[in-house]
């Protein structure tokens, strides 16, 4: 670190840095798009090395961990080079870790190369074990092709976290299998609220939502849950489960409010900078990033940007307009 770290107006210090490097997905998940979904015109995208650029300069100022998401990461041309060009803070020292949230669709063919990166561990979301459940939900997704995934990422030695976005109706009867599930191969798991955001269709979140307290009574029902006092650097309050040995999570969005220990900001793939996920406030970091080759401009704007971080968000579901809380689709911010 080079500069001071960066400390918001309640004294949280953001050293968590999550990275949306594309909006385009091969998935089509019904909570998080439409199946129609308009994308960014390319020359609004950041390059790789504008990514890198910001990345790095988070650093400087104390970010310890980056994760990079999507809409599906893996899916961007040439983003290895972005992992390899990364892996450098790793080497220095300056980042504790390098990690990324993916469909693992695209895990077949860049597993090996994620953790010759220095990626140790990674999130994958995965919302059904029934094939035909999973297509219903992902809409383009291949099953095998992520189940495929998942096996090479364990062969290359990163160890898995999977998400899933508990939804009413649709896989709440596979709550409990899914902790026997993550239990047989080793991976530990999290349970995630729907987020009201963004204009999904036909679908809407009275629909979907499902209190994860009534997930925790469900699994209390046949698992041992013990809380542990345990954090990734995320806002998942963590269990172990006795009977397999593994962690489960919680998030918590709607039910419970996990802002106050809050360390985490996240760029979209634009240069646009969201302080706070339910929240529309934005910093624009994409004009002075290009404004000039050296990073003064760039680094006053991140330092104002924290300095308008706010305490909370607001996330409601609303039942009688059966409106989003946050207008942009949960792939622009990566979740």
């Amino acid at each position: 670190m080079t500069g001071e770290p960066l400390i918001d107006p309640f004294g949280r210090e953001v050293n968590y840095l999550r990275v949306s490097v594309t909006d385009r997905c091969d998935f089509r998940c019904v909570y998080c798009m439409s199946e129609e979904m308009t994308f960014l015109p390319k020359a609004e995208i950041l390059s790789l090395e504008e990514l890198d650029r910001v990345c790095s300069a988070f650093v400087s100022r104390g970010v310890r961990k980056l994760r990079l998401t999507g809409g599906e990461p893996l899916v961007r041309r040439n983003i290895m080079s972005l992992f390899r060009n990364l892996s450098r803070h790793l080497d220095s020292g300056d980042l504790d870790e390098l990690t990324v949230t993916t469909n693992a669709s695209q895990l077949s063919k860049y597993a090996k190369e994620l953790a010759g990166y220095g990626v140790r561990r990674i999130n994958v979301s995965l919302d059904s074990l029934l094939p035909e459940k999973f297509a219903s939900i992902t809409r383009w997704g291949k099953f095998d092709k992520v189940m495929a995934g998942l096996e090479a990422a364990k062969d290359a030695g990163i160890e898995v976290k999977i998400n899933c976005v508990a939804l009413k109706g649709v896989n709440d009867d596979e709550i409990c299998e899914f902790v026997g599930w993550c239990g047989k191969h080793g991976f530990d798991l999290t349970f995630i609220e729907v987020m009201p955001m963004g204009d999904i269709g036909g679908e809407t979140r009275v629909d979907q939502y499902l209190p994860l307290s009534m997930v925790r009574a469900t699994l209390n029902e046949k698992w041992t849950l013990d809380d542990i006092d345990y954090s990734s650097g995320g806002p998942a309050r963590y269990s172990i489960c006795k009977e397999t040995g593994r962690k489960v999570g919680f998030i918590t969005p709607m039910t419970h409010n996990f802002c106050e220990s809050c360390n985490r900001v996240r760029l979209t793939c634009t240069g646009t900078l969201y302080m706070c996920l339910g929240q529309e406030d934005a910093a624009d970091l994409r004009t002075p990033l290009r404004m000039s080759d050296q990073d003064d401009l760039l680094l006053d704007a991140i330092d104002e940007a924290i300095g308008r971080k706010p305490k909370g968000h607001d996330f409601i579901i609303d039942r009688r307009r059966q409106r989003p809380s946050v207008s942009r689709h949960m792939s622009v911010t990566g979740g």
